[in-house]
């Protein structure tokens, strides 16, 4: 045999033994997985360990297991898939918190360290349920979740309490089958004492696009007669972006802040597109709840519209939603409104119907047609007064002080507000092109300029400041201190228990700032007051009942550093009264004197 033919026959039995050798092989025999430790420490906010905490280890596909933290806060789980796993941390009384472990945390010894800092948190939410399907009875077996805080059942009478919890922004969640889910924010401002209230209904029918009775119960309050959009300076200061603050407002579906004003639109998602014309119900619309009065039944509208024309215009109109009737439904003001035009234009829609009553009010776009998802419904001005109020004129009426530009009507019709805490800290910065955004994140502080109403009659804010917001005279020769540069309002019920006004403030530079505090009664009576304390640098009385101060500390990180100007209301227990803060040019050519306000505080 020759040598060439040997090697050949060597390689075919080498090749048939190694087949065989393979096909031995349990295809079914799993592969080994890799197995580590996860481990930590859990903490206080000041470094201590917290012992008696549960830690759970979960993952896709894996069974919980839990573990609890030693005297010396430690844990530790052995012999663990290296798989992307979530690690929880709860304890009664502390806010529960978690982590996620990936393969990459593993280190070469294949051990992943979770340590955990914890936070003390004794606040809670609390409340009840009721099912308007079965005459408002208390409703069991509701889940009320607050995402990662925790979820909790409601019992047999509706009630449920979602504890661990520190005091801050939540959003709630109330889901059970057969329901619509209902979702309702709690805010800072709402824990007294460190507990939040909710009152929820659900299985109401739906009034507006997307909201039940129960939703519009906590709807907006518009307590002022005027909301104005857009971006552009068309009358300055007056329609400046900085003074414009109708995105701050309660929209629903497809909507955007514009040049021209705040769109409202047809919704416009790829889901939504063949969505059946509808001229009944809106696509998209922005609602609040008002009193109604003589002096305010006129609602005027200020619009123009995109991507319309007179032959295909957008459609748009006014609803009344009257929360006192025995079966509340969206009714109509009038006929279905048409307009296709770029140019503004004014409109409007008799409430005299609801005179006495407080209603909740919405002005939507109507989808004209399916498909017909381009419109868009520019809205500059929403007015309310006693007649139509057309261009840019201001609403009409006598004016309680002349210059102010603030009538008599407006003030009887204004109405009190409900809340007496407000920040002018903006919590998220912006500018004239971005601040939507920012203006959005103020329903959630209560931000001074979304709840008070901001009048500029010379001269415009500065809003995004780090210490608060300003409101600041022109540098002029004209010296006034009888008409402010710019001013804010409000109206309340002056009771005991909230009948002392604080103002934390500061200003800027060597010069002082003038400012007054004026009261109005809804007879017209003015008193301009004088604060009953003051912890600024210099403060002294001026001309006319203005103050004028220096003090340049305080700051967002230095709350303690403002001066502050305590006012007695004392003297109008029983009474509703508009009160106004105001800055005014004291001083001739003295440059942008500014007025910082920080917080204010009815207490």
């Amino acid at each position: 045999m020759s040598k060439k033919l040997r090697a050949i026959i060597y390689v075919a039995l080498l090749s048939t033994f190694i087949a065989s050798a393979t096909s031995c092989v349990n295809e079914d025999e799993p592969i080994e997985e890799h197995r580590g430790t996860i481990t930590g420490t859990v903490t206080d906010g000041e470094g201590q360990p917290i012992s008696d905490v549960e830690v759970t280890l979960a993952g896709i596909g894996e069974e919980e297991v839990s573990v609890t933290t030693g005297g010396d806060g430690t844990y530790s789980f052995e012999n663990v898939t290296l798989k992307t796993r979530a690690v929880k941390f709860s304890k009664a009384g502390w806010l529960a918190v978690s982590v996620t472990v990936n393969p990459e945390k593993f280190d070469a010894n294949r051990v992943a360290t979770a340590d955990m800092t914890m936070i003390f948190a004794s606040a809670k939410i609390i409340g009840v349920i009721t099912d308007a399907q079965s005459n408002n009875a208390g409703l069991e077996g509701v889940n009320v979740s607050v995402g990662v805080a925790g979820t909790v059942t409601s019992g047999s009478d509706g009630a449920f309490v979602l504890e661990n919890l520190i005091v801050d922004t939540y959003t709630v969640t109330f889901t059970k089958a057969n329901y619509k889910t209902v979702t309702r924010t709690v805010g800072k401002s709402d824990f007294v004492n460190g507990v939040a209230t909710l009152e929820i209904g659900m299985g109401s029918n739906e009034i507006l696009r997307g909201l039940t009775t129960a939703d519009l119960l906590d709807a907006d309050k518009w307590y002022y007669n005027e909301y104005r959009g857009g971006r552009n300076a068309d009358v300055y200061p007056r329609w400046d972006w900085a003074c414009n603050y109708m995105s701050a407002l309660d929209f629903q579906g497809a909507w955007q802040e514009q040049n021209e004003g705040t769109t409202l639109q047809i919704r416009n998602n790829e889901e939504d597109r063949s969505n059946p014309a509808d001229l009944n119900v809106f696509d998209s619309y922005v609602y609040g709840s008002k009193l109604i009065t003589e002096e305010n039944k006129i609602l005027s509208l200020r619009l123009s519209t995109h991507n319309a024309d007179e032959a295909n215009p957008a459609y748009f109109g006014v609803q009344v939603v009257d929360l006192t009737a025995a079966q509340p439904t969206a009714v109509k003001v009038g006929e279905n409104r048409t307009y296709g035009s770029g140019s503004y234009a004014d409109f409007e829609f008799d409430l005299g119907e609801y005179v006495g009553k407080e209603v909740v009010i919405a002005i939507g776009i109507y989808r004209q047609s399916t498909g017909d998802y381009w419109k868009q419904l520019v809205l500059r001005a929403i007015r309310f007064a006693d007649t139509k109020v057309e261009n840019w004129d201001w609403l009409p009426g006598t004016e309680v002080i002349e210059g102010w530009k603030l009538t008599q009507e407006t003030v009887r019709s204004t109405m009190p507000h409900t809340k007496n805490s407000f920040t002018g800290i903006s919590p998220i910065n912006g500018n004239r092109d971005n601040y939507v955004d920012a203006y959005r994140a103020w329903r959630e502080v209560d931000h001074v300029a979304a709840e008070w109403f901001f009048v500029p009659l010379k001269k415009d804010p500065e809003v995004f400041p780090s210490e608060g917001y300003l409101i600041k005279t022109r540098n002029t020769p004209e010296v006034d201190t009888k008409v402010p540069e710019a001013y804010l309002y409000s109206k309340f019920s002056i009771n005991a228990g909230s009948n002392q006004l604080t103002l934390s403030t500061r200003n800027f530079g060597d010069n002082f700032t003038y400012f007054k505090l004026t009261a109005i009664a809804d007879d017209g009576t003015i008193t301009h007051l004088d604060p009953k304390s003051t912890t600024a640098d210099e403060a002294s009385a001026a001309e006319d009942g203005c103050w004028k101060f220096k003090h340049g500390d305080g700051g967002a990180g230095n709350p303690e550093g403002y001066a502050s100007f305590v006012y007695d209301l004392a003297q109008f227990n029983g009474q509703n009264v508009t009160l106004a803060l105001g800055v005014y040019n004291g001083e001739a050519e003295s440059g942008e004197n500014k007025l910082v306000i920080h917080q204010i505080d009815l207490n």
